[in-house]
């Protein structure tokens, strides 16, 4: 299985059979089964389908995302059929409601990143001697707060007040942690910490990406699992936002740093890649070659383990809200004898 991505000019996408058929100019380039399809990525301003491609590639349990070709934004999210099992969305909505439930999941998700950021900055810094300095004390910072998240764990306080305590101690960890993927990138990048709506230098191009097309993935496994990806514990639902996918990818931002740190440490991506901002604020842009280099490094290394980890923990979290929807429903059931 693999990601088909649609980014070229005057590209044109036929369904055939049991495949779609690129046409380029209005001659035949090739054509790809739609069962080697797991994802399709559009990001070519000038790239046109019908309704009878996205219907084939939903039917084929492909999920289409389509991106902005400026910005490199979600646009849209094209996925298949739903899962059916609605005890799982009835217990995921009561449990939204259920402070002391967020609080503790909201504990788990923070520990899961923080342990990760510590993992990464310690393999940084067995790598980099030349940056030791400055990723020892990337890895001190995080220290500090995973020592303040376990005695935040020992507190039975106010729950809404440890989720705002949490999300101060998951911020201050994040800027230690960006602290030392700067220690790593090159400089002539420019790199200095994260800024994003919109990038303005290489690394945050690639990372605002990447992070899009992981959330993605967590939409779609968290759809896939019959839980509601806009219901959140830790990330509240808000309009126009996944809140559940969200929280799900928030322990796998720092291996989507590490992987874009090693593809400038490789130069698999280069300077020459981007288009560099004309004016203070502006947006850089990963340019054609840059983004086909991008999404078959996703492809062939990135996205799959931590799609399998998005699977696994969509898949345990329904469980447990299966569970609880099937014991709602069954006390609240109305007796069949019962005149009503």
């Amino acid at each position: 299985m693999s990601t088909l991505l649609l980014d070229r000019a005057h590209l044109e996408v036929r369904t055939d059979g049991d495949a779609l058929a690129l046409y380029e100019n209005g001659a035949r380039r090739g054509s790809v089964p739609l069962k080697l399809i797991d994802r399709c990525v559009i990001h070519g301003l000038r790239t046109r389908l019908d309704s009878g491609v996205l219907l084939k590639l939903a039917e084929a349990g492909a999920s289409t995302v389509l991106l902005s070709p400026r910005t490199g934004r979600r646009v849209a999210l094209v996925l298949g059929p739903a899962h059916n099992d609605a005890t799982v969305r009835l217990a995921q909505a009561r449990q939204v409601m259920d402070a002391g439930w967020c609080a503790a999941w909201a504990q788990q998700i923070v520990q899961a990143k923080l342990h990760r950021q510590a993992r990464v900055l310690a393999r940084w810094r067995q790598d980099r001697p030349d940056a030791r300095l400055a990723l020892t004390r990337a890895e001190r910072g995080v220290a500090t707060v995973r020592e303040a998240l376990a005695a935040l764990h020992a507190d039975s306080g106010d729950t809404f007040a440890r989720l705002a305590t949490l999300r101060g101690l998951e911020g201050t960890a994040a800027r230690a942690h960006f602290a030392g993927l700067a220690a790593v990138l090159p400089p002539a990048l420019g790199f200095t910490g994260r800024n994003r709506r919109p990038p303005r230098d290489p690394a945050n191009a690639c990372l605002s990406l990447g992070y899009t097309l992981l959330h993605a993935e967590a939409v779609t496994a968290a759809q896939a699992a019959g839980l509601d990806p806009l219901l959140g514990f830790y990330h509240r639902p808000a309009f126009g936002r996944e809140s559940l996918a969200s929280d799900l990818i928030e322990p796998l931002r720092a291996e989507v740093d590490a992987w874009v740190a090693a593809l400038f440490r490789d130069r698999t991506l280069r300077e020459d890649h981007f288009t560099r901002p004309e004016s203070p604020g502006g947006a850089c842009l990963l340019g054609k070659a840059g983004r086909q280099t991008f999404y078959a490094e996703w492809a062939a290394h990135a996205v799959r383990p931590l799609r399998r980890w998005l699977r696994w923990r969509c898949a345990a979290l329904a469980r447990v809200l299966r569970a609880q929807g099937e014991s709602a429903l069954a006390a609240s059931a109305f007796d069949e004898d019962e005149d009503l």
